[in-house]
């Protein structure tokens, strides 16, 4: 563990700071490490939130930054809900991504497959640099 870490969890064990602010410094820092290149491991926890951050620039609307944080539990929720479609509208939203050219079938998504799928969402990191745009998609 490293200095700064420390630190945080040293001030919230003192009650200097709140576990909300100690949750805000210690994502910053793995923020700040991400970004510099030093992607830091997660050791044996699952991921709790997808993170898209887009840093753009377009000539006629200007700077445009995006920031989100979508928490697994809300990723859980929806594939249950998603038990709820009925059968023909599964295969009607099959069809319409088939004819986007996503070949992915609904019907696979189960409550059951799940934690799997949110195991292998944790190894997910998409970075996209060019002079218009930076875009980073990963689970922290």
């Amino acid at each position: 563990m490293n200095e700064d870490r420390k630190r945080v969890l040293t001030l919230l064990a003192e009650g200097k700071i709140t576990a909300d602010e100690a949750e805000r410094l210690l994502n910053a820092l793995d923020n700040t490490a991400s970004k510099a290149g030093n992607v830091l491991p997660r050791v044996g926890r699952a991921p709790k939130y997808l993170r898209v951050e887009v840093d753009a620039d377009r000539p006629v609307s200007g700077p445009t930054k995006v920031n989100i944080r979508v928490p697994m539990m809300l990723l859980r929720a929806g594939v249950r809900l998603s038990s709820l479609i009925p059968p023909t509208a599964r295969d009607e939203v099959n069809e319409a991504m088939a004819k986007q050219g996503v070949t992915f079938d609904i019907n696979q998504l189960k409550p059951e497959n799940l934690e799997e799928l949110i195991e292998q969402l944790g190894d997910l990191t998409v970075n996209v640099d060019n002079d218009k745009a930076k875009v980073r998609i990963y689970c922290e």
